[in-house]
């Protein structure tokens, strides 16, 4: 047991963009409640530096967890530049404040605006507003992934589909699934604090009527969907594609996937075909990519 509950090691890496997908893989391993990448501007991820944070539960085991983020960090300097990650002890409220001081309202597509919970905001007739308090959850809007996710489903989206959002986190694209005007959400995620934050957002948002929040992965979820939204590393993905993710697709439906570093991308895409899901779209920002495919009706 930890000594608090709510307290938490974070350790952090200031890196270069095109690195920061390889520290976010190797923190992962030690992080129960996964990674952030995180940039000072949403407009500035190509020239960086970003920042790559974790949070590790601060228990009997923080020192251990510590010392080989440090020696993972090590090894992982002898292939790119990286230095000594930072940590600090913090409680879950102190994270949440730290989140408050980079997030700002954001306009994301045509008509999409984030709105954090703290921000005013006046909404232009065609806004989609989407109130936002991420917690300590994925999916604030600033990172390129969540901003093409977003900007895919604005596209995408039609009256009355089913959407499957897997790994929801702060359930951001779940509710955007919602206000597009899909008649039926679910989100899933196997982090127990995404999962109520997500399920805080829904009822801050409204929208609790189309939108179900799940605990666990796809082995969870039933039926099938005409857009599902994965916004994950891309070995997961790959995962879930080997797990039969095709199968809960519908027909002419559509499978759109980032969380993917460019040059991962050829990899997902291939998996993504031997699915019998073919690629149709690519899109990048900076260095990550989103995938559309679609199976055929």
């Amino acid at each position: 047991m930890s000594e608090n509950e709510n307290e938490w090691l974070e350790a952090s890496v200031t890196v270069a963009p095109e690195v920061a997908e390889a520290v976010a893989e190797v923190l992962s391993r030690y992080a129960p409640r996964g990674v952030v990448i995180e940039t000072t501007s949403p407009d500035d991820w190509e020239h960086g530096p970003v920042t790559v944070r974790a949070y590790v539960p601060y228990d009997d085991q923080v020192g251990p967890t510590k010392r080989n983020i440090q020696a993972a960090m090590g090894h992982l300097n002898q292939i790119h530049p990286v230095p000594p990650p930072t940590f600090r002890r913090l409680a879950e409220a102190d994270w949440a404040e730290t989140w408050k001081q980079n997030l700002h309202v954001l306009h994301i597509g045509q008509h999409i605006v984030i709105r954090p919970s703290w921000c005013d905001y006046l909404p232009r007739p065609d806004d989609i507003v989407i109130h936002l308090d991420p917690g300590m959850a994925f999916g604030t809007g600033l990172h390129p992934t969540t901003q093409m996710c977003l900007e895919a489903l604005e596209r995408r989206v039609r009256p009355g589909d089913r959407v499957l959002d897997i790994g929801t986190g702060s359930g951001i694209l779940a509710i955007c699934a919602a206000r597009l005007g899909a008649g039926q959400v679910v989100g899933v995620d196997n982090d127990p604090v995404a999962v109520r934050t997500a399920r805080e957002n829904i009822h801050l948002n409204q929208v609790q009527d189309s939108v179900t929040i799940l605990a666990g992965s796809l082995s969870e979820v039933g039926g099938q969907y005409d857009i599902i939204v994965v916004n994950i590393l891309a070995k997961v993905i790959v995962e879930l594609l080997d797990a039969g993710l095709a199968s809960r697709l519908s027909p002419g439906g559509y499978v759109i996937a980032t969380g993917i570093i460019a040059d991962q991308a050829e990899a997902v895409g291939m998996t993504m075909e031997k699915q019998k899901l073919p690629l149709i779209e690519r899109q990048q920002k900076d260095d990550w990519a989103c995938l559309i495919a679609h199976r055929k009706a």
